[in-house]
């Protein structure tokens, strides 16, 4: 099973709902985790955030959404919680997804050509 690792201030945004849109948005992050498929109208694709990366859609009191990504094996990343207040996502949203989407795929790229140069340097000895 994926751990869940929430990036910047997705957990303390998310905390901040209320507690029937928290239950929501943990157990369908719970089914994702679990390798269960969401019903369509629980998500959609967001490519303009990046490769991969797809929102939460919650729709209670109000419309909440919750940009993830979970390509990577090793855990599902949650990017940005956020309140939706128009028909469109905002721009604000939108790249506050993009850069910690950026800052995710960096950190991984590091950490896999790290171990890629322990591998070799294991194999010169």
């Amino acid at each position: 099973m994926k751990a869940i690792i929430y990036c910047g201030s997705s957990a303390k945004d998310i905390s901040n709902f209320d507690v029937k849109t928290k239950q929501r948005i943990l157990r369908l992050l719970d089914m994702l985790r679990s390798g269960l498929d969401l019903h369509p109208k629980d998500f959609k694709y967001m490519g303009l955030v990046g490769e991969g990366v797809y929102e939460l859609r919650i729709r209670l009191s109000k419309q909440f959404r919750v940009f993830y990504v979970s390509k990577f094996e090793e855990a599902i990343y949650v990017l940005h919680g956020f309140i939706k207040k128009t028909q469109h996502t905002s721009k604000h949203d939108i790249e506050i997804g993009t850069q910690r989407y950026k800052y995710i795929t960096n950190y991984l790229r590091g950490k896999h050509e790290q171990k890629k140069r322990k591998t070799r340097d294991y194999k010169k000895q």
